[in-house]
């Protein structure tokens, strides 16, 4: 599956209504951007949308989920980590294959950041670190790509060359953007979210960013 249609999403904390209920459903082929101020719930709602189809996705969560210890080609290697035996998994800990070593390089040629593959992730600045964790979640080659603020530790050009990469790497997306006019200029559809509850679907060729900054 690249799609997904799910109904009745909803999460509370401490009794609070924060998301919800809604239904969202994404067609295989559209690149979704969910937008909307701090708070709205689209951090909820992503994890959500994980929660149900995880097995099919490529993940890039806000806090990243980097190991520190760890150097950066081992981070990126745990994108397929449930698709090797434990065997083959604990000799690359400690020998990486040649095959795997190139194929990680080459993900992090596309990010402009090869050098850093053997680069322990807690010596990583904090654009770099997010770049690894999309070079894992494009390793990982699902279909579905779920990604909450990918690019916000980025600037302007990097941010650019690493949404046109998330774009060709992944057909069908739901990225959590603050950034409107990224939005506009990589997704086919916005859905604007606001105090937890869908406020704005609509394709992105019939908005401009002042029919979003209302969300905000």
């Amino acid at each position: 599956m690249a799609g997904f249609e799910l109904s009745g999403l909803s999460a509370s904390f401490g009794g609070t209504r924060v998301v919800g209920p809604l239904s969202l459903a994404i067609r295989p082929g559209e690149q979704v951007a969910l937008v909307g101020k701090s708070g709205a719930g689209k951090s909820t709602l992503i994890r959500l949308v994980h929660e149900e189809v995880n097995r099919h996705t490529s993940l890039v969560p806000q806090e990243l989920g980097l190991v520190n210890a760890l150097p950066v080609f081992h981070n990126v290697f745990m994108g397929q980590l449930d698709r090797h035996s434990v065997w083959y998994n604990t000799v690359t800990l400690i020998k990486p294959f040649a095959e795997d070593k190139k194929a990680i390089r080459a993900l992090l040629t596309e990010l402009d950041m090869p050098e850093k593959l053997w680069t322990p992730a807690a010596a990583l600045s904090g654009g770099q670190r997010q770049r690894v964790a999309i070079a894992r979640a494009m390793y990982r080659k699902a279909e579905l790509l779920l990604a909450d603020e990918p690019v916000s530790a980025l600037d302007g050009p990097m941010a650019h060359l690493v949404m046109r990469r998330l774009k060709q790497h992944f057909p069908t997306s739901l990225i959590a953007l603050h950034d409107v006019e990224l939005a506009l200029a990589y997704c086919t559809r916005i859905v604007g979210i606001q105090d937890g509850q869908v406020a704005l679907d609509e394709s992105s060729d019939k908005l401009t960013a002042s029919d979003i900054v209302s969300l905000y």
